[in-house]
């Protein structure tokens, strides 16, 4: 089918995350079926982006302004871009395994090929919302309440199966992520597509000069890390953050240590406090680990003794 189509894989993972967001394939009777999604006005950057992406992959035509009459908003009318396609036989397709009895269904074996990093973006900037509270980011949230229950549970599993991410549902029918972790995580997975204009959905990782001092704080560090001189041996291993901000800057490198090492923290054994000074050398690098990872303090010494005392092959090669 892709090949007498000539849909290159690209079409088919940004079709996959338009199709989960605010695409839809629409058909009247007796005719061929059509694709389109519709934008508000303020979105207007993004919808022209998304038909511009889309264009070489099915004949859409070019967003076209629409004002429609609603009282339940104060101008008493809302103005769109609606984009809509021609009449094609790869929309036939689409249609045929994303639409039963007239209504959008899921089709997972598509999504198991197609739901990329990309199709992941292009769903989030579409129907995705990042909560926010203190400049700190609480919650991602991704609107899935057209889709049963059954589909809804059939994409946590596949979130977690395809990307190490574990959303649960709320009573609306939405997928959260309430984890910093794996919001950061998230958020570095799809970052590279994200199109300027949907900055309000982008997590805040701008890593700002300060001004650091040794300074006292309390470390909480999982039991079978068992220190004599706390003070002495987390300052010693935290001279191993440069390093350590070396991965975590690095996509590959990062993914690497989410999957081997960060996930232990979503099920964290019981810690121990010491009350110790981190010199001020350390600082600077364990803020800018925290801007790009959503890590503790507590955390980044903890990943320190993990990942320098038992190396998985990736880190073992760049020690």
């Amino acid at each position: 089918m892709e090949s007498s189509k000539g849909l290159i894989k690209r079409g088919f993972s940004i079709i996959c995350g338009k199709l989960l967001g605010d695409g839809c394939i629409t058909k009247q009777q007796n005719r061929k079926p059509r694709f389109q999604f519709m934008h508000t006005i303020s979105d207007y950057d993004w919808c022209f982006h998304c038909y511009k992406q889309l264009s070489p992959h099915i004949p859409v035509n070019p967003p076209k302004y629409k004002k429609a009459v609603d009282h339940r908003v104060s101008k008493g009318y809302t103005e769109s871009y609606v984009v809509q396609s021609k009449t094609a036989d790869i929309i036939t397709f689409l249609h045929s395994i994303w639409y039963k009895e007239r209504k959008k269904v899921v089709p997972f074996d598509f999504l198991n090929k197609y739901l990329n990093e990309e199709a992941l973006a292009w769903w989030y900037q579409d129907d995705g919302h990042l909560k926010v509270d203190n400049d700190i980011p609480r919650k991602i949230i991704l609107s899935t309440e057209n889709f049963s229950n059954d589909e809804i549970e059939k994409l946590i599993k596949i979130l977690e199966q395809k990307y190490s991410l574990y959303f649960s549902q709320d009573g609306q029918k939405r997928l959260l992520l309430y984890d910093q972790l794996q919001i950061y995580y998230f958020y570095r997975l799809i970052q590279q597509h994200i199109h300027p204009s949907m900055k309000r959905k982008m997590v805040e990782m701008e890593q700002k000069t300060e001004n650091f001092s040794s300074k006292r704080t309390t470390i909480y560090l999982p039991t079978d890390i068992s220190l004599t001189q706390p003070t002495f041996e987390i300052n010693q291993k935290l001279n191993l953050s440069s390093k350590l901000l070396q991965f975590v800057e690095n996509q590959e490198q990062y993914i690497s240590l989410y999957k081997n090492y960060l996930l232990r923290f979503k099920n964290q054994e019981t810690t121990k406090p010491y009350q110790i000074i981190i010199e001020e050398k350390h600082w600077a690098y364990i803020n800018d680990i925290q801007k790009l990872t959503g890590l503790n303090n507590s955390q980044i010494v903890t990943l320190c003794f993990w990942v320098f005392n038992f190396p998985i092959p990736l880190m073992k090669n760049s020690l």
